[in-house]
């Protein structure tokens, strides 16, 4: 739903990114890297080595398929993207060059550039050599271009998985749209601040009914989402009206695929900070309450995706305010933790939740008591970021 979101657009800004991130596709790597052969086919992604020390590491990208590839280092979470080269042509080989702290990690090789594509574990050990050079502001700016990368990468999937939604919703398959209408949507949910930042877009895709003046237009997902789960009869819509539905949001998703992917589009690390905030603060004012998908009940699926989104933006923030505030650091782990372990109880993205009208009041207010507690540290995460 459209709410006051970030306080100026995430564009070029007096604090361009024009920094090189920390983790970039560097063409001039030093020769002394010893880099890491990965090999992507159609169907396998063999990375030479699964365990490396910290500090510099180079991936050697080769494609032995048919088809275009891509190869992304991702967190733990298997959200966070830390980088990524693509593009990479038949026969093709590319280096990616990435400065990694100790700890767990995935590689991802993506076939054909869509789908889930092929993963495996990756481990960075301690060096004991410190990871990061550069000042700080240097530190922040790659922070925010990490994040980019993250919020195009869902734009990408959510174009993937509109398409097919509508494509269902448009076809009369209602079993199918209704089916695929909650993944679909985590995408969004996920990078949300960053949507609601385009003022214009984020109320024709994302607009509640109760949030619309008198006689405004209403179209979007929530548009759909009554018709598709209707409270009474009398809700239907033509043939006609369903297509020109799907035909707005199809093409008001391709323009904010196209913004955020624009040249002069950037994201900087206090809106990475805020913007995690802005995340818990749509679970506590929408999906807590029941409020965001009052036809479907799908608000857990859009409750754990803001929680990944604002667990993201964390985590590309978090080594800078290891520095400044490690307490906080620890505080933030162990309410995520919590959070996600309490929604875990419901299900998951992948293999669907409960509806929401399926919990108990005291339930809800477990829910809410644990947004609560996540809330107010992860309030403190920007100014911790730029001390």
């Amino acid at each position: 739903m459209p709410r006051p979101a970030l306080a100026r657009p995430l564009a070029a800004s007096g604090a361009v990114l024009t920094a090189l991130a920390l983790t970039a596709c560097v063409p001039n790597a030093s020769a002394d890297d010893e880099a890491i052969a990965v090999e992507s086919t159609a169907d396998e992604c063999n990375v030479a080595s699964t365990e490396v020390p910290s500090g510099t590491v180079v991936f050697d990208v080769t494609n032995s398929g048919d088809d275009v590839t891509e190869f992304y280092l991702l967190a733990s979470d298997g959200l966070r993207i830390i980088s990524e080269v693509e593009n990479v042509g038949p026969g093709i080989t590319r280096q990616l060059v990435v400065q990694v702290a100790a700890g767990d990690y995935i590689t991802q090789c993506k076939p054909g550039m869509t789908g889930e594509g092929i993963q495996a574990a990756f481990t960075v050990t301690d060096s004991g050599e410190d990871v990061f050079s550069g000042d700080n502001a240097e530190r922040l700016a790659a922070a925010g271009d990490q994040y980019l990368l993250y919020v195009r990468d869902q734009i990408q999937t959510l174009e993937d998985k509109t398409d097919a939604f509508l494509a269902a919703y448009t076809a009369g398959d209602d079993d199918e749209a209704r089916a695929l209408y909650a993944d679909a949507r985590v995408h969004w949910e996920r990078i949300e601040p960053v949507a609601e930042s385009f003022g214009d877009l984020d109320p024709m895709m994302d607009a509640r009914e109760a949030d619309l003046a008198e006689g405004e237009s209403w179209t979007g997902w929530h548009r759909i989402e009554k018709n598709l789960w209707p409270p009474a009869e009398g809700y239907d819509l033509t043939d006609a009206e369903k297509q020109e539905l799907a035909e707005k949001l199809a093409a008001d998703t391709a323009e904010l695929a196209s913004r955020v992917n624009a040249e002069d589009f950037a994201i900087d690390a206090f809106q990475v900070g805020n913007g995690a905030k802005e995340l818990l603060d749509e679970v506590a004012a929408g999906k807590i309450t029941g409020e965001e998908e009052i036809w479907s009940h799908t608000d857990l699926w859009d409750f754990q995706a803001n929680v990944d989104g604002a667990s993201v933006a964390f985590g590309v923030l978090r080594d800078i305010v290891a520095e400044t505030d490690a307490d906080l650091v620890e505080e933030l782990d162990s309410r995520f933790a919590e959070l996600n372990e309490l929604l875990a109880q419901y299900g998951s993205i992948e293999e669907g939740f409960v509806l929401y009208t399926e919990l108990t009041e005291d339930q809800i207010v477990e829910l809410a008591r644990a947004v609560d507690a996540l809330g107010e540290p992860l309030s403190r995460l920007t100014a911790a970021a730029i001390a």
